[in-house]
């Protein structure tokens, strides 16, 4: 039997149902035969089916020797390219010739995409640049190329600029940010009532004239918002970053037009962060009389190149558990030379900024950078204090299976009760699929840790600082760094093993993410109470030595945000007072109590 033939009858079966008339305007007309007998007439139903497109190749040939039981396949499947009509289309017609499709416009997909890829644009390659793989030795060096947006990669070191003023006691990315990183400082203000508030109060009186405040902290938007308060309270501010991915450089930007002397920039190299600290500190004719650190770095500078400068300071306000560690480990020296405030202990910053601040940010910061599914995953956190509790509590409530290292017996005994299960890492390393450590300590996660991580391990670090994961480990030859993303790389065993090493080992949170503003609000009028208490001591109050702020202030600084929320607190009545021993105006509890 012919092709024509069984062609023919396979367009009877399928045309058999539909009326003449809806065939005669398809076809009004008899087809015209090219030269090799092959028609130009198209069964539209056919040419407009993308289910039988593939089809399209397929070799007829088999027809003719296919017996009469096999299944009749459909009448597209007859559909030919025709080569001189430029991939134009034959189909057979139900009296066995064979039609020529009437030349229609269709669309390319393909080759569009194609020609759309040819195209370069200067978005594009941008983008490209910033995602190819880096050498183990391009990722040692600045992030400066993968953070920011900007096409000038001139270091700030190189540039001078100034602001609409003149000045130029500065050093940061690009000035000309400084209008949008004035309406990111405006959006913070709504999320900062107290300090707001504690703007407006004092700052009739100036606690802080005459202050002159040295600052080494996270430079947010959140960050300007208490810089702008010290300002107002009279204060004279020198600001540097305490981290070099963490800066925001529209709102360095809005400070520096501001008339802030701010040194820093998001990407910075660990020389330009030594750099922006001395530059910050080392000004003829300036001489600070308070710190205000996070971390410790400042401290320690300061120590080290300027011990001088600590005839005139007043006293040091530390916020980090790394910092206050440094601290107390003057102090037992006998090596403190001032007082020094430990905000990070304080209530207010312990059980707000540190719990409710990671609860929120641990899912922002690796949500942001890998774009990983929390439900089901394997993940150990490395201590369970405050952030602990609060990245478990996060990861437990997306679905995460949740496992916690601890040394200390009544943290880890906290764990077992909130239904964590508590392990030494090296029991879990293998086969957890995210690690996090929080612990402030050093050498958490060592090589070794590293080497047994499963392919694909997600590892970062939750704690202020880098030294918890052991990063330098991995600046070795056998091991290949290809920077994927702002802030995520891969590291590359040998035999193809990779892990994800986010922000290089250091702040999660405020490296790859945000932080939410209103926790910040009571870090930062802690912050600002503790330096108004330190300035205006009398000599004698404070001896060298580190303290905690009196409950009161912890209490004043609570009262202050609770506004927000429309509360109402309860008054205790005299009966009552007396009952406790208190004063109706608090503070209410001791300072030995443990909330």
């Amino acid at each position: 039997m012919s092709v024509q033939v069984v062609a023919a009858k396979m367009a009877e079966v399928e045309l058999k149902d539909v009326p003449n008339k809806e065939l005669s305007a398809v076809s009004p007309v008899a087809p015209k035969t090219d030269e090799k007998g092959l028609s130009n007439t198209d069964l539209n139903a056919s040419a407009t089916s993308p289910a039988v497109e593939p089809a399209v190749k397929g070799d007829p040939s088999p027809l003719s020797s296919a017996p009469s039981t096999a299944k009749i396949p459909q009448a597209s499947a007859m559909k030919r390219p025709d080569p001189q009509q430029n991939g134009g289309e034959a189909f057979v017609n139900r009296d066995g010739t064979v039609a020529e499709a009437p030349r229609m416009k269709k669309i390319q997909f393909a080759d569009q995409k194609q020609e759309f890829n040819k195209r370069p644009t200067k978005i594009g390659r941008r983008s490209l640049s910033r995602s190819i793989s880096q050498s183990s030795t391009d990722s040692y060096s600045s992030a400066a190329s993968y953070t920011d947006s900007s096409d000038d990669e001139t270091s700030p070191r190189d540039k001078q600029q100034k602001n609409s003023k003149g000045n130029g006691d500065f050093c940061i990315k690009n000035i000309k940010q400084a209008d949008f990183g004035r309406r990111e400082i405006e959006i913070a203000e709504q999320e900062m009532p107290a300090l707001m508030a504690l703007r407006k109060r004092a700052q009739g009186e100036k606690p802080l004239a005459g202050a002159k405040v040295v600052g080494c902290t996270h430079i947010t938007a959140q960050t300007a918002v208490l810089m702008e308060t010290l300002s107002a309270l009279g204060a004279q501010c020198r600001w540097a970053a305490c981290n070099i991915y963490s800066t925001q450089n529209e709102v360095a930007a809005a400070l520096a037009e501001g008339g802030f002397s701010v040194f820093a920039w998001k990407g910075e190299s660990e020389d330009d962060f030594w750099w922006c600290i001395d530059r910050c500190v080392n000004l003829e004719g300036w001489q600070p009389n308070m710190i205000l650190d996070d971390g410790g770095d400042l401290t320690h500078w300061i120590y080290k190149k300027y011990p001088n400068m600590f005839k005139k300071i007043k006293g040091i306000v530390e916020e980090s558990v790394t910092g206050v560690h440094r601290l107390y480990q003057l102090s037992k020296a006998g090596k403190l030379c001032v007082p020094a405030m430990n905000v990070n202990d304080s209530v207010t910053k312990q059980k707000f900024d540190n719990l409710y601040c990671c609860r929120e940010s641990i899912l922002d910061g690796l949500k942001r950078t890998t774009d990983v599914m929390f439900g089901g995953k394997q993940v150990v956190v490395c201590g369970y204090g405050e952030v602990g509790k609060g990245c478990c509590a996060a990861l437990k409530a997306m679905g995460s299976i949740v496992y916690v290292t601890e040394i200390d017996p009544i943290c880890a005994l906290q764990a077992c009760m909130d239904g964590f299960r508590l392990v030494k890492l090296n029991e879990v390393i293998r086969q957890v699929d995210i690690v996090i450590t929080c612990t402030g300590n050093k050498n958490v996660v060592v090589r070794e840790n590293l080497d047994r991580m499963k392919n694909g391990c997600i590892v970062c670090n939750m704690g202020h600082s880098n030294t918890e994961i052991d990063v330098a480990s991995l600046r070795t030859p056998e091991l290949t760094w290809e920077r994927v993303r702002s802030q995520v790389d891969h590291v590359i065993w040998p035999d193809g093993k990779r892990i994800v090493l986010l922000a290089e080992g250091r702040l999660l949170n405020l490296s790859c993410s945000t932080v939410p503003t209103f926790v910040l609000s009571i870090t930062a009028t802690t912050q600002a109470l503790a330096l108004i208490e330190l300035y205006n001591a009398p000599e004698g109050r404070y001896k060298q030595d580190v303290y905690l702020l009196p409950k009161k202030m912890d209490e004043y600084v609570a009262s202050l945000h609770l506004p927000t929320f429309d509360a109402h607190l309860t008054e205790l009545t005299d009966e009552q007072a007396k009952y406790l021993g208190l004063n109706k105006n608090g503070p209410f509890k001791p300072n030995y109590y443990r909330y």
